[in-house]
């Protein structure tokens, strides 16, 4: 074996021990570069005669041209090895079942809210929305709630730029702001026939929707959802009221041996004020009484608010938390659960 044939077995050797395109390209320069050894033999060309430099760059040539199709070989061999990699990293099974868009539907609070809705629609109430950056006047002022009343501290919440001096706009910390809007509006626009000596239709709303305080356990968030409800007449009385919300709890619930009482509080917005207490007639609540809103006769200074005699006009309104009928009605003790957003969980509602 000549020194020419020996070299392109070592080239051969040199490229089937590479695995990767880099080390084939560097055994590649080791024969084939500018100063591969393929190359110094070319260079020697020149010390040689004419007939034996013919010779000579003849065999050189084969052995270039034999190391070249071995490397070109090699570079095609690894080629395919890199595909039959990927395919087998991408292989798709056939056989296995498709794969199926999961199916999305209503968070639990929503199926609760959509709930009440549909109840207080069936006894003749409309649903009134309102802005969730409320201000001070209607979020505090117009529910008998002045600055300097106490009970201010128990709402005590997030301030936004914005308002008048003094008077800045928060983040409402109940929808009862909602309920003087719409009494506003309703006033408005029926005000011509008032005065023209027709009765003015009665004023029955519910106001759902997101509120916030600074609040924050298993059981109260810093947002939350209340529905207050406000009914509005010249012959709307406390007795309406208790027949009204134990109707709605009984449906709600779906349980007609539901237990309801109202309990004297305290609210600046109504007078007289109570708490309503249920009892569940079963289950694991059974026996207890839970205190799930809070009602009362709509105050005189509300009234006028609302741009409405009080001598003439009364009515009553309730306010419960959205957050806490959920979790009565699904069983759940922990509030903050209903905003992880964990797929887990709510996929139980669907």
């Amino acid at each position: 074996m000549n020194d020419l044939d020996a070299l392109v077995d070592s080239a051969r050797s040199s490229f089937e021990a590479a695995t990767t395109p880099s080390e084939l390209e560097n055994a590649k320069a080791r024969f084939l570069g500018k100063s591969g050894r393929l190359t110094e033999m070319m260079k020697g060309l020149s010390a040689l005669g004419v007939e034996d430099k013919k010779i000579r760059g003849a065999a050189i040539n084969q052995a270039k041209q034999a190391i070249e199709g071995a490397l070109g070989a090699r570079r095609m061999a690894l080629a395919d090895l890199e595909l039959q990699s990927q395919l087998k990293a991408e292989a798709l099974d056939v056989t296995l079942p498709g794969r199926r868009r999961g199916q999305g539907g209503l968070h639990p609070v929503s199926l609760t809210m959509e709930r009440i809705e549909l109840i207080f629609g069936s006894m003749g109430f409309e649903v009134a929305q309102g802005p969730e950056i409320e201000a001070d006047w209607f979020n505090f002022t117009a529910l008998n709630t002045p600055e300097d009343h106490p009970a201010r501290s128990m709402h005590d919440t997030f301030y936004v730029e914005g308002g008048t001096p003094g008077a800045p706009n928060l983040l409402r910390t109940h929808t009862s702001p909602v309920q003087i809007r719409h009494a506003l509006q309703h006033v408005k626009r029926h005000k011509a026939k008032t005065d023209a000596g027709q009765s003015m239709p009665e004023i029955r709303v519910i106001a759902p929707g997101r509120t916030y305080r600074v609040d924050s356990d298993a059981t109260h968030s810093p947002m939350f959802h209340q529905c207050e409800g406000l009914w509005i007449g010249e012959q709307v009385s406390f007795k309406d009221l208790k027949v009204v919300f134990t109707d709605f709890c009984r449906t709600f619930f779906e349980s007609e041996d539901l237990v309801l009482r109202f309990r004297p509080s305290f609210f600046p917005f109504t007078e007289p004020s109570a708490e309503i207490d249920i009892q569940f007639p079963s289950g694991p609540l059974a026996g207890r009484w839970l205190e799930v809103a809070g009602s009362g006769q709509v105050h005189p200074n509300v009234v006028r608010a609302m741009g409405l005699d009080p001598e003439r006009f009364i009515g009553f309104a309730f306010g419960m938390g959205l957050d806490r009928f959920t979790m009565l009605r699904y069983g759940v003790n922990d509030l903050r659960l209903f905003f992880d957003g964990d797929i887990r969980f709510l996929s139980q509602f669907q």
